[in-house]
């Protein structure tokens, strides 16, 4: 798959100056609507070290509402998460209905890093993509807008931005002996990619790559699908308002059927009272004559 990806794609200044306040504006106002709706949004933002994850972030956030906006940033579990599935600690940290939130790394760690630095047994990471599908087609089914992101670039670009930043006083700190020893490890973490990509793209959890040799066209492209998901998710939502049994909206509709489920029971039990009496009455005459 990443091999068919043109990284030379780019976007001009002008075109992404034109196009980029538009973006967050309309992404500005889908949050509130998306807050009316009672609509949840995950991001899971996966791609190569420097590949520019923080820069994206950077961008939602400006505009964006911070009251209905949370980062998730990746960091190594902590004791307490280690006792539980490696999925726990993401599912606390989901959003609430009407909500938003980008996890900067996320549950794919188990499949990436995990696995190319040797942290998990083989065993436990190849269980991990079918116990992931699980996981998001729950969440789909939880009427979550679930966009999946892995920003791209070569192994050449990866080397130029490295030294651009060990040039930078302010950004030198970034490059860690962990992002030079996955850079050296490019192709493993390529077939690793490679492999996840492929297993854990679905209808209701699709991967999107992103280009992003050119930061202006990972933005965009980003933006651009963020606001057509959602738009999605939104026009779903007003077409079957009850499609998620726990929303506002929705509770008209569930009173009615909870009253009817109710009279249901209601009759099913006196049917089942009925025919327990009638049974009685013609056991009682049986005994009476067996005692005489």
């Amino acid at each position: 798959m990443l091999e068919n990806v043109d990284l030379k794609k780019k976007l001009s200044k002008s075109a992404y100056a034109k196009n980029m306040g538009a973006l967050q504006e309309k992404l500005r106002g889908l949050q509130y609507a998306a807050k009316d709706a009672e609509v949840p949004v995950t991001i899971c933002l996966e791609g190569w070290d420097t590949a520019g994850k923080g820069q994206i972030v950077k961008k939602l956030t400006e505009r964006l509402d911070p009251r209905l906006f949370r980062v998730q940033p990746g960091s190594p579990p902590t004791a307490l998460e280690k006792r539980y599935h490696f999925l726990w600690r993401y599912q606390t940290a989901l959003p609430n209905d009407g909500e938003m939130v980008v996890f900067d790394h996320s549950w794919y760690g188990r499949v990436l890093v995990e696995r190319c630095d040797k942290l998990s047994a083989k065993q436990e990471w190849k269980q991990a993509y079918e116990q992931i599908n699980q996981f998001e087609r729950w969440l789909a089914d939880d009427g979550q807008v679930l966009l999946k992101f892995w920003l791209h670039i070569s192994k050449v670009e990866q080397k130029k931005r490295f030294r651009t930043c060990l040039c930078d006083p302010m950004l030198k700190w970034k490059i860690t002996k962990e992002y030079k020893r996955h850079h050296r490890q490019y192709d493993k973490w390529t077939a690793a990619v490679e492999e996840t990509l492929a297993k854990t793209d679905s209808p209701h959890a699709p991967w999107t790559v992103v280009e992003a040799t050119d930061i202006r066209w990972a933005r965009v492209k980003v933006f651009q699908t963020l606001v057509e998901k959602v738009e999605e998710a939104l026009a779903k939502r007003q077409a079957a308002p009850g499609g998620v049994s726990r929303s506002a909206v929705a509770q008209p509709l569930m009173q009615v059927l909870r009253a009817d489920i109710k009279q249901q029971d209601a009759a099913v039990m006196g049917a089942v009272k009925a025919e327990a009496k009638r049974a009685e009455a013609v056991a009682k005459p049986k005994a009476e004559v067996v005692h005489a």
